[in-house]
């Protein structure tokens, strides 16, 4: 797999190749937009770090506003109130 400017060798899952190369292409893709600007400013690991936690802060924030919890906290509650209330009726 070729991310950046390096060749890795990976063993992966047929059925996650394409994450993988995805995964390549953001992390080249990420770290290309900031050597536009910083190159020759910025080292490339620093480059590299800048990168990893643009990526990363991405992929918290989505997990954030994916997180479920509360709507399964109200989906619970109401739900026993239903069986409740239909316990009653029985």
């Amino acid at each position: 797999m070729h991310v950046y400017d390096t060749e890795l060798p990976v063993t992966i899952v047929r059925e996650e190749e394409e994450f993988y190369r995805n995964a390549a292409k953001l992390i080249t893709e990420t770290v290309n937009n900031y050597a536009q600007y910083f190159k020759g400013r910025k080292s490339d690991k620093e480059l590299l770090y800048m990168a990893l936690i643009d990526i990363a802060l991405r992929y918290v924030k989505d997990k954030d506003r994916n997180d479920t919890t509360p709507y399964d906290d109200i989906l619970a509650k109401i739900t026993s109130e239903l069986e409740e209330a239909l316990g009653e009726k029985k």
